[in-house]
């Protein structure tokens, strides 16, 4: 507790906290906004809209040709699915979706659901996902653009003073300690970026996803 506060006390600058929500970026463009806007974001990188389906954008991604589908929740885009545009042997798929494992877990920019997801080289992925209905994913989080130090400062100066945080007693410190170790948790939460082994009539593919969980549905509509 003391090193959070200590952390706390680092940043007790004046802070600017109208800034942009720090959500999921496919890119380097926000996974957020509306369709069009997104749609248009990704032409201007390069994607070309499918002529056979206006809804998906086509190019190129880490050395693949894929389909793009960007999806939305009441008009606002919480994700999109990035997919193999070819379809390729059991082999070949386990070999691409170690690989991604890889790529993930070397990159400074994410961190990992858990330790190596990757697939055994013995596994039988066909037979596992045919009779035992196995779904072969692995999951990361994009790691936060704001130092963790500056967040919870940020975090708990919109609900406390700044004497309560500095001079504020041990069941307020309690209290503010507890708070801050959900939102850090539930920060990094909120930015995955999942991928997939997907099977069509017996060849596979991966399916890529990059979640804007800010987004997403939680039974508000219900």
């Amino acid at each position: 507790m003391k090193k959070l506060f200590f952390i706390v006390s680092l940043c007790l600058c004046s802070v600017t906290f109208a800034q942009e929500k720090d959500v999921t970026k496919f890119l380097g463009i926000p996974v957020d906004g509306s369709k069009a806007e997104m749609i248009r974001k990704l032409r201007e990188k390069g994607y070309q809209i499918d002529p056979n389906n206006s809804n998906i954008l086509e190019g190129e991604f880490n050395g693949r040709n894929v389909d793009i589908h960007v999806v939305t929740n009441n008009n606002k885009v919480y994700r999109l699915m990035v997919a193999d545009a070819t379809l390729v042997g059991e082999r070949d798929i386990q070999i691409r979706f170690n690989q991604l494992c890889r790529q993930f877990e070397s990159n400074p920019r994410y961190v990992a659901y858990r330790d190596d997801q990757v697939i055994p080289e013995d596994e039988d992925i066909s037979y596992e996902m045919t009779v035992h209905k196995k779904r072969y994913e692995a999951v990361f989080y994009q790691v936060p653009v704001e130092p963790d130090s500056l967040a919870v400062r940020m975090f708990l100066s919109s609900r406390y003073t700044d004497e309560q945080i500095e001079h504020g007693t041990e069941e307020l410190k309690t209290e503010m300690y507890s708070k801050a170790l959900d939102y850090l948790l539930e920060r990094k939460l909120k930015k995955p970026v999942w991928f997939m082994i997907s099977e069509h009539y017996g060849k596979y593919y991966i399916c890529m996803f990059y979640d804007n969980e800010y987004n997403r549905a939680n039974g508000d509509d219900l």
